[in-house]
């Protein structure tokens, strides 16, 4: 079905709701892939940049895939279901190209799944509304863990994580479920203040949150991991992966990083902007909200590394309108993480 941009509630309502609640999110427009066969793992470790051979069952792992230039053409989450069976994540990128290129030469099955659906509820309520409703200790779900269950019945897979910066909670269901779970929890979690909420919504909280959003976060279009501060993705001693050689010959020679910007404005900043230091342009805005949550006008933005120092002031011209701005840390919302997960601060 339709995924909504907006609904009829405020979007800045539904922030709310999330940030203090919970909302329910339709997530279904990521696509799937199952990927099994002998050499399902000896596949993946080809295409990502991570070693996938070191994620055991029941971890969500994310990754990123490069083509032979060494330059991002997708991001990734891979759910490991068990040895050699995995299920695959993705957006808007170039994966099932990636993966046309590639799959021929192993031994492996990477189909597309177009019945499977994604609900996610994603705020600090999320936990209590789903544990009565299920068998599987929720928890004691780690993050980025997942599970296969049941849901008000239903045969579900639950993983623990999601896109807003807080507690929450992705249910994969079946096309002819996921009507009937929706409705199930938006009534089980009615009580407690939770709605669904839009992509508008997402969006705010994905950048408050810090989260990047390809391709729209790497804007030179060969936007290289060490410009996304995604060095933690690429594993440079496994055996030889898809783009390797030119990955790690990039290391160094970024144009630009991504950096955080608190900016003087009363409203968003529109994204492509143009950063400015001296009057010279450095960088470019790429993802941008007003933070009624945090009463700030924010931005992510590639900064030529000169100019991406904690504390830095830069300019942004919008549109012929000049701010004032500073680079700050990300996440804008949470930096400690605190919210997603509790467990890896406790005293």
């Amino acid at each position: 079905m339709p995924i909504p941009q907006t609904y009829k509630t405020d979007p800045y309502d539904e922030v709310a709701a999330t940030r203090y609640r919970a909302g329910l999110i339709e997530v279904s427009a990521l696509r799937m892939r199952n990927v099994s066969g002998p050499q399902a793992t000896e596949f993946l470790n080809h295409l990502l940049t991570t070693d996938i051979s070191k994620a055991t069952t029941g971890d969500s792992h994310i990754s990123n895939i490069v083509n032979e230039k060494g330059a991002l053409i997708d991001d990734v989450l891979v759910y490991v279901d068990g040895p050699n069976q995995y299920r695959i994540s993705h957006g808007g990128g170039d994966l099932d190209v990636a993966v046309e290129e590639v799959s021929g030469k192993f031994n492996v099955k990477c189909d597309r799944d177009d019945d499977v659906h994604i609900l996610s509820l994603q705020g600090p309520v999320a936990l209590d509304v789903l544990t009565p409703h299920t068998p599987a200790d929720l928890g004691k779900l780690g993050y980025f863990k997942h599970t296969k269950t049941t849901l008000f019945g239903r045969d579900v897979s639950i993983a623990r994580g999601g896109y807003s910066g807080e507690r929450g909670y992705e249910v994969f269901c079946s096309s002819k479920d996921a009507p009937f779970l929706w409705d199930s929890i938006l009534e089980a979690g009615k009580p407690k203040g939770v709605i669904p909420v839009s992509w508008t919504c997402l969006d705010t909280v994905r950048v408050e949150s810090g989260l990047l959003f390809f391709p729209f976060d790497m804007p030179h279009g060969d936007t290289t991991p060490w410009e996304v501060r995604a060095d933690w993705t690429i594993d440079l001693s496994k055996p030889d992966f898809r783009g390797k050689a030119a990955v790690a010959a990039s290391k160094g020679k970024e144009r630009s990083v991504i950096s955080g910007l608190d900016v003087d404005a009363a409203d968003a900043i529109s994204p492509g902007a143009k950063v400015l230091s001296g009057g010279k342009e450095v960088g470019v805005v790429t993802s941008t909200c007003f933070s009624r949550h945090l009463m700030k006008s924010l931005a992510m933005a590639q900064i030529a590394l000169p100019q991406s120092a904690l504390g830095t002031s830069v300019e942004i011209n919008d549109g012929g309108k000049v701010f004032k701005a500073t680079v700050v840390r990300m996440p804008f919302y949470d930096p400690l993480r605190l919210r997603t997960h509790p467990e890896n601060h406790a005293a």
